[in-house]
């Protein structure tokens, strides 16, 4: 009796230590393999989702109290057992276990180790496909408020600069060539523009984001009397999502958040392009504060401008990472499928990346420095006036491809000689057509050109100061 009890002991050991080798049920006979816990596993990437996690669980379960699925003491001890757990995250004190698989697991046991057999009862009415999904739009959705702060403190960096550049003159470039000259302010605001369109993108995005899945379990919803609006009151969703499917398997809001960010980050590379040129000595219109800099290892006179060199660089890291999820999701059949774990990474790294450059590239922006006069000087070189001498002779009467036609020979005449048209004698001019006249050369200097357009959009000192003044009310809003 004693060998037979023993052997039964024995037994029932063997069956507990298979169940602890595995997550799932008594469906699996045989315990997941090594190298397949590691291939499978998301735990060490998803536990960023953890307060976000808690705070789901905390939300559903206060429903399934409300609806009377869990009783109120079942609930007191998972609320105690979850706001313990969310110390022991925030504090770094928590032990993550890839055995565990991800941050979903990994939570709920520990949830059982401190509340005991209501912990078990968290899990009722929902799947890991809702609880997901519901963590990234909570993530996301955050992420998405952060960003449009960042993008606000950039434009206002932006627009202090422009502040101080209104009468800065600078060469406008099409095809990298002058042509025509510009307020170094008013090429400061296309780059605010592009933010503001940046920002927009955004906050139309988070309203998308913000849409309850949790309720929809792990496809086809829960036999429980659940209160999803109930849920989505409680987590300050705007809805819930409509058709439980679609809840769990869409993506729809990470490519899109991804794509937001894409646009960002292009925009911050073509300023970046720039600025590795403005710095450089064969143009030397600014000087990128020593911070944001580095030396070469052998050419002790080097300054490198490697922070925008980087953003340029990171720009391909977070368009890669949008063609990867357009990828993931191209072939998928409804509704959750494993590869979705896959869409994690690239988006915590979109989100870091990005966060950096915002920080980052507002306060460079503030700390450059700007060499007007190498910027007017530049404007010079590239005969930039020739259009409002063509347009000078237009408002004479003469049609403009005949004074497009008159204002090329004129150039050219002025290329061989080496001298700018507003260095040319009215005598000169004359040659070319008798319509010039001494009140040609207000329209032929930069600050004529300039001055010249003052519509709505132009780069005319006081349109420019006009868009300053109405960027400022858009940032007040």
């Amino acid at each position: 009796m004693i060998f037979i009890y023993n052997s039964l002991k024995i037994f029932e050991k063997f069956v507990e230590m298979k169940k602890s080798k595995q997550n799932w049920s008594d469906r699996f006979s045989e315990p997941t393999s090594e190298i397949v816990k590691r291939y499978t596993a998301s735990v060490n990437f998803d536990q960023r989702l953890a307060v976000y996690d808690i705070a789901g669980s905390l939300a559903h379960a206060e429903m399934l109290k409300k609806q009377k699925i869990i009783s109120s003491k079942d609930f007191s001890a998972i609320k105690k057992g979850l706001n313990q757990i969310k110390k022991e995250v925030i504090s770094n004190n928590f032990k993550w276990s890839i055995d565990l698989e991800d941050v979903h697991l990994n939570i709920e046991k520990r949830l059982t180790d401190i509340s005991g057999e209501a912990g078990k009862k968290l899990h009722t009415g929902r799947s890991r496909n809702d609880q997901v999904a519901t963590d990234m739009r909570l993530y996301l959705r955050d992420v998405s408020d952060e960003l449009v702060n960042l993008i606000k403190k950039l434009q206002q960096a932006t627009l202090a600069k422009a502040e101080k550049h209104v009468t800065t003159i600078m060469p406008g470039l099409t095809h990298l060539q002058v042509a025509q000259p510009i307020s170094f302010a008013h090429h400061l605001l296309a780059y605010f523009e592009m933010l503001e369109r940046d920002k927009e993108r955004f906050i139309g995005s988070r309203k998308r984001i913000n849409a309850l899945p949790l309720g929809a379990a792990a496809l086809a919803g829960t036999s429980y009397p659940i209160d999803r609006k109930f849920v989505a009151k409680l987590l300050k969703f705007e809805g819930v999502m409509e058709n439980s499917i679609d809840a769990v398997s869409d993506r729809d809001f990470l490519i899109e958040f991804n794509a937001n960010a894409s646009l960002l980050m292009t925009h911050l590379s073509r300023w970046s392009e720039e600025l590795v040129m403005w710095s450089s000595p064969f143009f030397n219109f600014i000087e990128i504060s020593d911070s944001f800099c580095t030396g070469s290892s052998i050419m002790p006179q080097k300054k490198n401008p490697d922070v925008p060199e980087l953003v340029r660089g990171k720009t391909g890291r977070v368009n890669g990472h949008l063609v990867s999820l357009l990828t993931l999701m191209k072939g998928q059949s409804l509704a959750y499928n494993k590869d979705n774990q896959e869409d994690k990474e690239p988006i915590f790294d979109v989100v870091d990346t990005v966060l950096d450059t915002l920080k980052i590239y507002a306060e460079m922006i503030s700390k450059i420095k700007i060499f007007p006069e190498n910027m007017e000087n530049a404007a010079l070189k590239g005969y930039a006036t020739a259009t409002d001498l063509a347009d000078y002779l237009v408002r004479k009467g003469l049609p403009f491809r005949e004074s497009h036609s008159v204002v090329a020979k004129t150039v050219k005449y002025a290329i061989d000689q080496g001298f700018d048209l507003s260095d040319m004698e009215l005598s000169k001019l004359k040659k070319f057509s008798k319509l010039i006249d001494h009140d040609v050369f207000k329209c032929l200097s930069l600050q004529g050109s300039i001055q010249s357009r003052k519509h709505f959009g132009a780069t005319g000192f006081s349109a420019v100061r006009s868009s300053i003044k109405k960027s400022k009310l858009k940032l007040s809003k």
